[in-house]
């Protein structure tokens, strides 16, 4: 195993927590399910572009013509046990979602809670400068945040951006016809729960890092391309779950190929030993009555495809003309497993497996 390893006297990250990054959603099912109970009349605000109707990354909120504020915020238990990956892992996550409207992030506050009594403060501190790293990275300042004393480790970002509302990319308007094509290989949930027993080695490990710390920049110029009609990110719900948030949203059935999905180094051989989270299997059945696997898919493809990724990669629903140019703008930023693994077409907000 390639993570810092602690010292014998320093509890290592991931054991105190009962999850581990984009895995400790609720469940989208639930999540909806808790929405639902509220009372109170809905309230109606003409420059709130978008708000929690469709699920989408972040909210926006129209300042002018020209000008919207993107506004969201993301963060969770380590996934990994050493504190500066986690940092950069948590940082790299919540700035996602900005990038997934289409937005350029402009300021990030840290959300901080700390057992401060079971962690060496040298820990934490290397926490919170992983996610300042990231924060430089993008070119924005961290300034400010919260933090509490907890019981488990927490670290995450509150993140905002700016936004022209003429390119603003919501996860609702994709098209009949569009094609699907996502930007990082999937398999960030199997390869931490991979950690957690000690079976990950040390180029899977570094792969994974390499995975959850890169920056989704590419969304920025993706939504200024003619034929880009909808982006989202794919994170705690899988695949599976994030595709049928952009299907149901824009009234469509969405089929993907299953064997043109990219997976990280090591994640197939894993999956078909039974490695997988809890969420995963969560994911299943918050939203598997709407997804059609195809018959003589392999058991493990389930488990792949529900997966929670953290910082996992953009899905850019586009014409099919716009798809090379997609992709171009994917490679210039060093996302060379971007590509294409399905379309979308008429029917109900549904998932087929192929």
């Amino acid at each position: 195993m390639s993570a810092t390893t602690p010292s014998p006297d320093t509890p290592r990250l991931t054991s105190l927590s009962h999850g581990g990054g984009c895995g400790c959603k609720i469940a989208p099912g639930v999540l909806s399910a808790l929405l639902a109970k509220s009372s109170l009349p809905a309230q109606l605000f003409p420059d709130l572009l978008v708000g929690t109707e469709t699920a989408d990354d972040a909210a926006v909120y129209r300042i002018n013509d020209e000008q919207a504020i993107v506004a969201t915020t993301d963060f969770f238990m380590p996934i990994v046990d050493d504190p500066y990956d986690f940092g950069r892992i948590a940082a790299t996550n919540a700035l996602s979602d900005v990038y997934a409207m289409g937005g350029k992030p402009l300021m990030a506050l840290a959300i901080v809670g700390m057992p401060i009594n079971v962690l060496p403060h040298e820990t934490i501190a290397r926490i919170l400068e992983g996610g300042q790293s990231v924060c430089r990275d993008a070119g924005i300042p961290l300034a400010g945040g919260h933090s509490i004393d907890s019981v488990e480790p927490i670290y995450g970002l509150v993140a905002i951006g700016l936004v022209n509302p003429k390119h603003l990319k919501r996860n609702s308007d994709a098209r009949p016809g569009d094609v699907l094509i996502l930007g990082k290989p999937l398999g960030v949930g199997i390869l931490s729960a991979a950690l957690k027993k000690d079976l990950l080695d040390a180029e899977a490990y570094a792969t994974m890092i390499d995975a959850t710390t890169r920056l989704n920049r590419p969304g920025t110029e993706l939504a200024t391309l003619d034929g880009v009609h909808a982006l989202t990110d794919v994170t705690g719900f899988g695949l599976l779950g994030h595709t049928l948030e952009m299907a149901r949203g824009s009234g469509l059935t969405a089929r993907i190929n299953g064997r043109a999905v990219p997976f990280l180094k090591d994640v197939i051989e894993l999956a078909s030993a039974g490695i997988r989270t809890g969420a995963s299997g969560r994911n299943w059945a918050s939203y598997g009555a709407d997804v059609d696997m195809a018959p003589d898919a392999p058991s493990f493809l389930q488990d792949l495809l529900t997966d929670p990724q953290t910082a996992g990669g953009l899905l850019v629903a586009c014409a099919p003309e716009a798809a090379d140019d997609v992709l171009k703008c994917f490679n210039r930023s060093g996302f060379a497993q971007a590509t294409a693994i399905g379309h979308l077409e008429t029917g109900p907000g549904r998932v087929l497996v192929r």
